[in-house]
C-alpha cells in the first residue's frame, strides 16, 4: 500500500494565496499614521492566516461528515468512493494542521530558551 504525499498544486495554490494576501492593500492591517511603526510597509496578519487555514480544515470535515450521513441515509447521488475520498482529505489536512502546531510550539519554545 503506497502513501502519496501532499499534492504539490495545493501547496501550490497556498502559498500564491499567502502572496497575494501580503500583497494586498489591507488599510485596517497597516499601523496608524502617527505611530512609530508607520513605514509604509504592509505586513501579513498571521493570525488571520492561521484563521482562515483552521476554517478550511473545519469545512473539510463538515463536508466529509455531510457526505458520510447522506451515504449512510441512502443518497443515490452519492457513492463510497466520494465519501472515502473526502474523508482521506479532510483526515490528511488535519494531520497537516496539527504538525503546522507542533512546529510552531516548538519555535516557540527554542524562542523563549533562548539566551538574552
Amino acid at each position: 500500500m503506497a502513501i502519496e504525499g501532499i499534492d504539490a498544486s495545493r501547496i501550490q495554490s497556498m502559498l500564491s494565496q499567502l502572496k497575494q494576501a501580503a500583497q494586498r492593500p489591507d488599510t485596517a492591517a497597516l499601523p496608524a499614521a502617527g505611530s512609530a511603526s508607520a513605514q509604509g510597509t504592509q505586513k501579513l496578519d498571521f493570525a488571520e492566516a492561521l484563521k482562515a487555514s483552521l476554517n478550511q480544515v473545519n469545512s473539510m470535515q463538515l463536508q466529509s461528515e455531510k457526505l458520510g450521513q447522506q451515504f449512510v441515509l441512502g443518497d443515490d447521488k452519492v457513492s463510497l468512493s466520494d465519501v472515502m475520498i473526502t474523508g482521506q482529505k479532510a483526515s490528511i489536512a488535519f494531520q497537516a494542521t496539527v504538525q503546522v502546531r507542533n512546529k510552531l510550539v516548538s519555535a516557540y519554545q527554542d524562542i523563549m530558551n533562548m539566551q538574552v
